[in-house]
């Protein structure tokens, strides 16, 4: 037996270990076999195995040689340190040839032959064992046949290849696996089967002797010659004792017939052949003349060539053209030619490989399952006799035991048997449970996946052998009448007949597309439509006949068929050929697009009902510059929407192609996806990301991601429908922008309104992926393109926050330097905006359309309840189904809120702080709103958060820019924002001095809040503590006095947006303006003929009344250029004071009780047994003030009356009235004489208890009340000042004049602007400063 030398040991090792480098779905089909076959014991450290596989990906994907260098080192460190295992070996073999170490790579690589020969040579490494191992086992496939042929001495095949004789109309020429276990006796299935079981444990055995000894030449440093071990033969029964035998290969290699080094006892039956073949870089190169059975090539069929290594005579010593162009070179080139002794040797040989009859091949190439509408059955046929010309075969593993047929879907038992799908589950549905072949009991009946490993093989071997062509072997097909008849490969006379038959079916296909081509009868290119449809399916196409239907004149002539015919058959015929040509011949699609009504008419039919069309436009989609606008939306749902079954098989699936598609046209107008948002739309589309196709799951994943961007309220349906393990499967292959589209994707998905399921999708993300997917998303993001990163950070950091957040994490780091790093890219203003919007949306709060709710809730918690309601309440009503989850929801939002804001504020001490305030720089609107939200919720956080010392840091960066914009700032609601940020420094010491330099700016912005939100209120309050006098704080400065005493006593005054409106007791109304220093009279009106005694706004619609003496109300409608009367009320009474809502007025009349008076023109009498003075209308609520200084409350809806305070006796025959009462948060204000000290009583409107008073001597005769101060005017022309909280005395007296009373007092809106109206008929305006 020949030695091996280390430099073949090397070619071999390498070619496999650079195929499964360069072919991602072998590696990961490889590595996943492995990481299955894992023992229990070795559990534990599949983590670590998992671990190094993904570092070998990474270092495969990466671009840099400086990262590629560390991950390797980082894979072999985890692999070095774990117990040795297939796996491990595999993952190693893989690293070292990365890095360019051979040596290191093959001996890993032979050590999977060593610790699991079956696995190595079955499923790991087939081609490998067949051309490094093989060559040696020779004898050990002669002793396999000779114990055969004892067990089934009447069933051996005849080895003779010496009847030519063929009948070239039998086609009944392949042997039946079934039909020979049928034959067989009790006693010989059973030594088959220990026949079997004792050539596995041979052949392991071997396996592991040959790998030590390729090992070893390996090693070999001193260049000597290691001669190969002894070939272990067979075991004893019962032990594991074998027996050597040291014969050299010339008498071992006359006997072998089986593939890899397995048996497959049916087919063993009939054939014995051992395919050669070649899978990726791993060339065969057997000697020659060749060991195995070579193909015969057409021409050599149609000329009656016979190859020189089949003919007896010797080959040309000067030329191996021809064994060169079949890639069947020897490794060793020593001579140029075989003496006749050779040749004679190996053609006896032979006759172990091929003993059956020659099979009946075909005219053409196979098309397979995918590329045809009915896939053809390929059939491995034997024959009885050989002609001379040779007959190449299939290898068996690559044919079913039941149907005789190539696989098409294999599957893989447990019993180590591989049988087509659908053949063995016809098997078990007839109640058997047990493994055709073995008769071993399955455990399940339930069908493991397919077997990929063992399909791409098969596809490998057809691309590879393409003159290769199968006949049915028993059962022709009774519908169509085969067009091309099958011939015998021979060198015999029958060739002349063989070449006649292939002279008819070009014929006929050439008149069939003339017919096409030139006939002016729509009825006859019908027919050769459906005669070349009808060719194409059955005869096995070769690419001479492809080009000959592919020329534009044939295209031409298909297209004219879609344009004219109306017959459904030859329509879809004719769509079917031109995808199948089209999938084959890019020439095809350029003549199809070369004229803009071809496109148009076959965008036509589709639109019109023919679906299948979709695959042809498929194909034609990059040429099609509007697809957009050719509205195929909804014909591609309705295709989407049908089932796999409910079209022909043809080059693509039309649901994949109409997914695809789809996915274009959004991807164009993002608009359309708001129409694809139907549960029943949706769940199609999500079924897609289970398909085979990574372009169809691709663009799945875009539609989908479209769809939430669209209309947020899809998302709950793609939540809980979507299997995301599929999409986290496409992100290890897939492109950088469709990695992106894959984390865009999640990143939308977990932005649910509520935040436990939220958790839930991100353990799923976290959990489910073919690897870890966060180390998965750590790599990708160390290679993302810069506006891929916030995105990718983003997810990240939320995967790592479902741990404790507290601990070290290299992902968290990551991600956080990440966002950081983005928000400070001032070079890339879009790279900022996506940075600080992703941690914006960290807090978790998002609505059912998944907007976030940051900024909304953050105003809530200023106080602005209403602007959050107004924005989340109608959206929220519908998320929760009941009070206890809400609550649950809002736990949970809370726990992640702390989570997230912990880990943001503490990164680094605070860093996030800085780059915030560099945001808040920026002139860019979007970068500075987000950068202030986010901002305001981290400093307001750290109310809550454990005091780390990064308070300090947050004060540092952020306090000056929190005062600059609640100063500077219009909207209301960043006043409030910066509001609540600032109020997490009120206490600190040191945020107070900073305070301190612009105390007066802030509590201007307070008192301007304060109406507002509490929390301005309570902040002011911070701000007066600890003061001796507070007059610092109140500046009233008068603004401006107008002297209007020829209209006589100003009555009332009440304000109203930027205008002031005045009523004198000449009945004249005053419509003033207030422009800096300067009141300004915009219009003076006379209408009522008595004094205007009172003035009311009624705010909804926008409407002056004014009550008068001359028992009238008019109604007056505001405008820029003043007021107009628009209506007249008769009130029958004087009046004296008047309230209005929208649909009644109550006024004072000049009798006693109050009146209440609807617009609609009734009154009612109330509280008629007391004369009232003053009263207030509150929510249907009256309160009066009577002139025995009663207070009393009415209620209109229930009539009840309640009394406050009992009024006094007279003392000396005068009365003490109530002169003025108001209403403000909750709380009676009555002003009447001060007999007790006691001017001005607050009473509870609650519970009617006493809770304060004011102690003034003044006589009160009007009263005006702020949010936090209480204006009093009386005798004297003064007004005085009161806080209304601590009811003391703030600020020196207000004087209006010194001989009048100040008879009505207003305040605007804001709260800035008093106006005062005296009995000398003076206004004067008070700023409040």
């Amino acid at each position: 037996m020949a030695a091996t030398s280390s430099s073949q040991i090397l070619l071999h090792t390498a070619a496999f270990v650079s195929e499964t480098l360069s072919q991602s779905d072998l590696r990961r089909h490889l590595l996943s076999t492995l990481r299955h076959r894992l023992p229990p014991s070795q559990y534990s450290q599949k983590k670590r195995l998992i671990l190094a596989a993904e570092a070998l990906e990474n270092a495969i994907a990466a671009g840099s040689a400086a990262v590629r260098a560390s991950s390797l080192r980082l894979c072999e460190k985890l692999l070095l340190s774990a117990p040795r295992s297939p796996f491990s070996s595999l993952l190693l073999s893989l690293i070292y040839g990365l890095s360019r170490r051979s040596v290191d790579a093959a001996v890993c690589l032979l050590e999977i032959f060593s610790t699991a020969p079956a696995l190595a040579r079955t499923e790991v490494a087939p081609v490998l064992f067949e051309e490094l191992f093989l060559v040696h086992l020779l004898p050990v496939l002669q002793w396999y046949n000779r114990r055969r042929s004892q067990i089934l001495p009447a069933m051996s095949p005849n080895l003779s290849y010496q009847n030519d004789d063929v009948s070239i109309n039998d086609v009944s020429v392949a042997f039946s696996g079934s039909n020979s276990l049928s034959k067989m006796s009790g006693d010989q299935t059973a030594g088959l089967k220990e026949l079997e079981s004792s050539y596995e444990r041979v052949l392991d055995e071997n396996c592991r002797v040959f790998s030590e000894y390729f090992r070893a030449v390996l090693d070999n440093k001193d260049g000597r010659v290691i001669q190969p071990p002894a070939v272990v033969l067979e075991s004893s029964e019962g032990s594991d004792e074998f027996r050597y035998d040291d014969r050299s290969s010339s008498n071992g290699e006359d006997e072998a017939g089986f593939d890899n080094g397995r048996y497959n006892p049916i087919w063993a039956e009939a054939e014995n052949s051992v395919e050669s073949f070649s899978r990726g870089s791993s060339v065969r190169r057997p000697r020659s003349p060749p060991l195995y059975p070579q193909r015969v090539a057409l021409d050599d069929i149609i000329t009656g060539h016979t190859p020189s290594w089949m003919s007896g005579g010797r080959p040309n010593v000067n030329s191996d053209s021809e064994l060169e162009e079949s890639s069947l070179e020897d490794h060793s080139l020593d001579s140029s030619a075989d003496s006749e002794a050779e040749i004679e040797e190996n053609n006896t040989r032979m006759e172990l490989f091929d003993p059956g009859q020659n099979q009946i091949q075909k005219l053409k190439q196979p098309i397979t399952a995918e590329s045809s509408r009915s896939s053809p059955n390929r059939v491995m046929a034997d024959s009885k006799n050989q002609s001379s010309s040779g007959k190449f075969t299939p290898p068996k593993d690559f044919v079913c035991p039941i149907t005789s047929t190539l696989f098409d879907d294999p599957v893989t038992l447990e019993t180590g048997q591989t049988y087509e799908r659908k053949a063995i589950q016809e098997w078990l549905d007839r109640g058997n449970s047990t493994c055709p072949i073995t008769r071993q009991n399955l455990q399940s009946t339930q069908l493991p996946k397919t077997n990929y490993v063992l399909k791409r093989l098969i596809a490998s071997w057809q691309e590879q052998n393409p003159g290769i062509a199968f006949s049915p072997s028993d059962n022709p097909s009774p519908q169509i009448e085969p067009m091309v008849k099958s011939v015998v490969p021979s060198t015999s006379p029958v060739s002349v007949i063989s070449q006649a038959a292939i002279d008819s079916a070009l014929s006929e296909l050439r008149i069939s597309i003339t017919n096409l081509c030139m006939s002016e009868i729509l009825k006859e290119s019908e027919m050769a439509v459906l005669r070349i449809e009808r060719f194409w399916l059955e005869a096995n196409m070769e690419w001479n006949i492809q080009s000959m239907l592919s020329k534009p004149p044939v295209i031409n002539g298909f297209v004219e068929l879609l344009f004219n015919s109306i017959d459904p058959r030859v329509l879809t015929a004719t769509v079917f050929l031109l995808s199948e040509l089209g999938s084959r011949d890019t020439a095809v699609v350029q003549t199809l697009t070369q004229v803009e009504s071809d496109v148009e008419c076959i965008v036509a039919l589709f639109k019109k009902g023919l679906l299948e069309a979709v695959v042809l436009i498929y194909l034609l989609r990059h040429c099609i510059l509007n697809l957009v606008k050719m509205d195929l939306v909804d014909s591609l749902l309705l295709v989407i929407g049908k089932r796999d079954d409910d079209f022909p098989n043809m080059c693509l699936k039309p649901k994949s192609a109409a997914v695809v598609l789809l996915g274009h046209i959004i991807g164009g107008s993002v608009s359309i996806a708001s129409t694809l948002t139907s549960d029943k739309t949706l769940e199609r589309i999500i079924s897609s990301l289970e398909s085979e196709s990574a372009e169809e799951k691709t663009a799945a994943i875009g539609i989908l991601l479209r769809c939430m961007q669209q209309d947020g309220h899809c998302r709950n349906t793609i939540a809980d429908k979507a299997e995301l393990a599929h999409v986290l499967d496409s992100f290890t292959g897939a492109k950088d922008e469709e990695r992106f589209e894959i984390v865009l994707f999640l990143s939308e998905l977990v932005k649910l309104n509520r935040r436990t399921f939220n958790e839930q999708l991100l353990h799923i993300i976290k959990d489910e992926g073919p690897f870890s997917t966060m180390h998965t998303l750590l790599i990708y993001l160390q290679t993302a393109a810069p506006d891929h990163c916030p995105v990718v950070a983003g997810l990240l950091l939320q995967l790592d926050l479902l741990a404790e957040p507290r601990k070290m994490s290299i992902y968290r780091e990551e991600a956080m330097d990440t966002l950081i790093s983005c928000l400070r890219n001032t070079e890339v203003p879009t790279v900022q905006i996506a940075a600080a919007e992703i941690i914006m949306s960290l807090q978790g709060r998002f609505t059912t359309s998944g907007k976030p709710l940051a900024r909304a809730s953050l105003l809530k918690r200023a106080g602005l309840d209403k602007i959050y309601k107004q924005r989340v309440r109608i959206d929220q009503l519908s998320s929760f189904s009941g009070e206890d989850d809400t609550l649950e929801e809002e736990k949970a939002a809370d726990n992640w809120e702390r989570k997230t804001a912990f880990v943001l504020a503490s990164h680094e001490f605070g860093l996030l702080f800085e780059a915030l305030a560099e945001g808040l720089k920026s002139r860019i609107s979007e970068l500075c709103s987000a950068c202030f939200v986010s901002a305001t919720w981290l400093v307001h956080m750290l109310n809550v958060l454990p005091d780390t010392g990064i308070r300090g840091a947050a004060r540092l960066c952020l306090i000056k820019r929190f005062i600059s914009i609640f100063k500077s700032a219009k909207d209301i609601e960043d006043k409030a924002l910066a509001l609540l940020a600032l109020g997490s420094f009120i206490h600190d010491q040191e945020g107070m001095q900073e305070f301190n330099s612009c105390r007066r700016d802030i509590v201007k912005g307070l008192r301007e809040l304060k109406r507002y939100t509490p929390l301005a209120f309570q902040m002011l309050k911070v701000f007066s503590e600890g003061q001796d006098s507070s007059a610092e704080l109140w500046d009233h400065k008068e603004l401006v006095q107008v002297d209007s005493s020829e209209n006589g006593e100003v009555l009332s005054v009440v304000c109203f947006k930027d205008k002031i409106f005045s009523g004198h007791s000449d009945g004249t109304i005053k419509v003033w303006t207030g422009k800096g220093s300067i009141l300004h009279l915009i219009q003076e009106t006379r209408e009522h003929t008595k004094a205007v005694s009172s003035l009311a706004i009624l705010q909804s619609k926008e409407i002056l009344y004014s009550g008068s003496l001359d028992r009238t109300t008019r109604a007056w409608s505001i405008s820029n250029e003043g007021i107009q009367c628009v209506e007249v009320h008769d009130m029958k009474d004087q009046v004296h004071s008047l309230a209005v809502t929208n649909s009644f007025s109550c006024f004072i009349p000049q009798s006693s009780g109050i009146k209440a008076h609807s617009w609609n023109g009734g009154s009612k009498m109330l509280n008629s047994s007391k004369a009232v003075k003053c009263f207030a209308l509150v929510s249907g609520k009256i309160y009066c003030g009577c002139h025995d200084s009663t207070v009393q409350e009415i209620d209109l809806v229930t009539g009840t009356l309640s009394t406050i305070q009992t009024g006094s006796r007279k003392l000396l025959g005068k009365s003490n009235p109530i002169y003025c009462i108001q209403y403000h948060s909750g709380m009676i204000y009555a002003a009447g004489a001060s007999l007790d000290g006691s001017a001005v009583k607050i009473w509870s409107a609650a519970n009617f208890s006493l809770v304060g008073s004011l102690s003034t001597t003044l006589e009160v005769r009007a009263m005006a009340l702020s949010s936090e101060l209480i204006y009093l005017g009386g005798k004297g022309g003064c007004v005085e000042i009161w806080d209304r909280e601590k009811q003391n005395r703030i600020v020196d007296t207000l004087q209006t004049g010194t001989n009048c009373k100040v008879l009505s007092l207003a305040l605007d809106a804001n709260e800035e602007l008093l106006v005062t109206g005296t009995s000398d008929g003076r206004i004067q305006a008070w700023g409040l400063n």
